[in-house]
């Protein structure tokens, strides 16, 4: 199984209203964390939910969403603390805008002393991201949860870097640069990678730190460019299939849950696989999450694929 850690949410999407007319709005569960464990479990690979769910309606909601997606959520905490909302818009390219509310909401209650003591062996590997990592206390109970478990399992960062939610820069590179440390997969967009670590960073130098660093896997995403990945055998750039995009809504999460899906399938998710995977293992990884994000790409909000869709598209 693979235990996903962070944050779960409501998207409210925005669409157009005409003069005088009432704004229409479209809930939808959401969430980066949420997104990755209900498309690992679409995909195939066993998975897990570790964190904050409200006892509000909309946490029911996604808690029933989660269960009848398969994924496991007995590890999931009930809050008594309101589900946080995201209010979501797109440009004409699809491109998504965010607003949150989410000050003092569910998915933060979370705390080290909440941690199950041990995961047992049913669980391969941990997918952890997004802001969750960067507020309180679930933010430190993460960290923690990473710090104890990366020697037994494979720990996957996704930045999915949120600026109007983490507050001082500088302060998130330090934090999420202690979780880099237990860190064996690390993937973000270069959008990401440019709001965190500066525009015009090289990406190649970013990707070369952190393999010496101990990480065994970087992979950055770049939209319709595609993705490269890095190990310390290889390095590949996968070309992105051309799709019709309705809007990129869950694209981010889709690839970084084909990625673990398709390296579990492969008998890859673990440290040492991953540190020596080649150039052939790399490229159809990353085909593989290639292809499924397109996928979402052509649909209305974040509406993960299965696996069906995916081999057959592929």
């Amino acid at each position: 199984m693979i235990l996903v850690c962070g944050e779960a949410l409501i998207d409210l999407f925005l669409g157009q209203a005409g003069p005088g007319a009432a704004l229409p709005v479209t809930a939808a569960a959401g969430g980066s964390p949420f997104n990755v464990a209900v498309g690992l479990a679409r995909l195939e690979a066993p998975a897990g939910y570790l964190g904050g769910l409200s006892r509000d309606a909309f946490g029911d909601f996604l808690a029933a969403r989660l269960a009848a997606e398969g994924v496991d959520t007995r590890l999931a905490r009930r809050s008594q603390r309101p589900t946080p909302l995201a209010i979501v818009s797109a440009d004409a390219a699809g491109q998504p805008a965010y607003s949150f509310h989410a000050e003092n909401c569910a998915e933060r209650d979370l705390s080290p002393d909440d941690l199950p003591a041990t995961l047992g062996p049913a669980v391969e590997a941990i997918a952890m991201g997004s802001y969750a990592l960067a507020v309180e206390p679930v933010g430190s109970a993460l960290l923690a949860l990473a710090a104890r478990e990366a020697a037994q399992r494979v720990v996957s960062l996704d930045h999915n870097l949120r600026p109007a939610l983490i507050g001082d820069l500088g302060r998130w590179r330090e934090r999420f640069g202690r979780f880099l440390r237990h860190a064996a997969i690390v993937k973000l967009s270069l959008e990401d990678l440019e709001a965190a670590y500066g525009e015009g960073v090289d990406a190649e130098a970013w990707a070369q730190q952190r393999l010496a660093e101990g990480v065994a896997l970087v992979v950055l995403t770049r939209g319709s460019h595609g993705a490269i990945g890095w190990s310390s055998a290889a390095r590949v750039e996968a070309t992105a299939r051309p799709v019709t995009v309705i809007d990129t809504v869950g694209a981010g999460d889709t690839f970084h849950a084909a990625l673990l899906a398709r390296l579990r399938q492969r008998g890859l998710l673990r440290r040492e696989a991953l540190a020596g995977i080649g150039a052939e293992g790399l490229g159809d990884a990353l085909r593989h999450a290639g292809i499924a994000a397109g996928i979402t790409c052509t649909r209305r909000g974040a509406d993960l694929p299965r696996a069906a869709e995916v081999e057959a598209a592929g």
